[in-house]
């Protein structure tokens, strides 16, 4: 098999660890991308073709990685902005309350510096720095426990129920976000899986370790997710000060704030406060919107771009279109409210944990034997950089 990983090439648990520990959270995600999509192929010809949860976070790893390396996206969001309705129409009372305590700048000016003290270069940072957290966070955990699996188990040609069981001991029990207890029954069908013969109660049993690791790995992520979406969170106060500060010289500025600052004391906050108040309202919305559809993307081989926020759209594969697995079949009936449709399974709220849930569940089943996942995230020479702690040239 073209794709296939050698045993000695197959990532090992002081592999992730090392990777875990690296400080460059950009060269950190490529490799824990790269490393996933090693530890995937590695389980490629023991579970018939059959995609496992590493295989598909591989390409939610390199989509995480345009988010770390925010590949322009200030700018961009600043357009984005600038252009919205409901943001231009309040800015414009903003306009009219700074005009009304004296600014000499014209509209134009104005505007700009409504738009230049919303620092969106930091929201963009700090929606960066939770998605990397959350990458490695996964990765820290999920990753390791796929080293560990491949390492242990991997290699068994007849079933030995003493083996795995002492693996799924080594995970915490309980429910997630604390506990293991999904991860435990992820290997173990797992390694079940390695063994089973019949073609369609081994994808089932595929479907349902993935699922019960992305069940873990999505309650886990939970606080991160949020972060990520939230994360251009402005401070009006803050905000209005750099207003300020751009629009009129620096004592008059001052002179300005401090005046604000007592009305607002004395429970009598100034009119521009309310407008300043109901832009950033606007502002907000228009970025959340904004970071979903940047963000809450997965591009998958073949140019398939899933936007998470809409409904899966094909076929289950043959052996998925009918569930028998009784296990499964209650897993199912628990995270997924239109069983055997793909109908609303787009997440409109990805912050939404049971939304998440439902799409996930419908991206395994739908793509579980694609056998275009397998395929490479990076190019050999790109591979070779960024395994020496280089950053690769072209697109990543």
């Amino acid at each position: 098999m073209a794709d296939s990983v050698s045993k000695l090439s197959i990532p090992t648990v002081e592999d992730v660890e090392r990777i875990t520990a690296l400080d460059d959270a950009v060269i950190r995600n490529l490799q824990i991308t790269q490393c996933y999509h090693e530890l995937s192929a590695a389980l490629r010809e023991r579970t018939g073709g059959n995609a496992n949860w590493c295989t598909f976070a591989t390409w939610a790893s390199k989509q995480a990685g345009q988010s770390i390396r925010k590949d322009d996206l200030a700018q961009a969001l600043a357009q984005f902005i600038a252009f919205a309705p409901e943001p231009g129409r309040s800015a414009i009372f903003v306009v009219e309350m700074v005009q009304a305590l004296g600014a000499k700048s014209n509209l134009d000016e104005i505007m700009a510096a409504i738009w230049e003290s919303l620092n969106l270069p930091k929201a963009i940072d700090r929606t960066s720095q939770a998605v990397g957290t959350g990458n490695n966070k996964v990765f820290a955990e999920i990753g390791r426990e796929f080293a560990r699996f491949n390492a242990t188990c991997l290699d068994d040609s007849a079933p030995n129920s003493e083996k795995i069981l002492e693996f799924c001991a080594g995970l915490l029990p309980g429910d997630p976000p604390d506990g293991q207890a999904y991860l435990r029954q992820a290997f173990f069908y797992l390694y079940t899986a390695l063994f089973e013969t019949d073609d369609c109660r081994r994808a089932q049993l595929m479907l349902l370790s993935n699922t019960l690791i992305g069940y873990h790995e999505q309650t886990r992520l939970q606080p991160e997710i949020k972060n990520a979406l939230d994360g251009p969170l402005l401070d009006e106060a803050g905000y209005l000060q750099r207003l300020l500060a751009n629009l009129f010289p620096r004592t008059a500025a001052l002179l300005l704030i401090s005046r604000h600052l007592i009305l607002r004391a004395l429970g009598r906050p100034p009119l521009i406060e309310l407008a300043v108040r109901v832009m950033l309202a606007n502002v907000l919305a228009a970025m959340r919107i904004f970071i979903t559809e940047a963000l809450m993307t997965i591009s998958i081989p073949k140019d398939v771009h899933l936007r998470l926020w809409r409904d899966l759209s094909g076929v289950y594969p043959a052996v998925l279109q009918s569930i028998t697995n009784p296990d499964l079949i209650r897993l199912l009936e628990q995270i997924d409210p239109s069983r055997d449709s793909l109908a609303d399974s787009g997440a409109v709220d990805w912050s939404n944990l049971s939304e998440r849930l439902h799409y996930i569940v419908d991206l395994f089943r739908l793509y579980q034997q694609d056998g275009h996942l397998f395929e490479a995230p990076f190019s050999p020479d790109q591979i070779m950089e960024l395994k020496a702690g280089r950053l690769p040239a072209g697109a990543l």
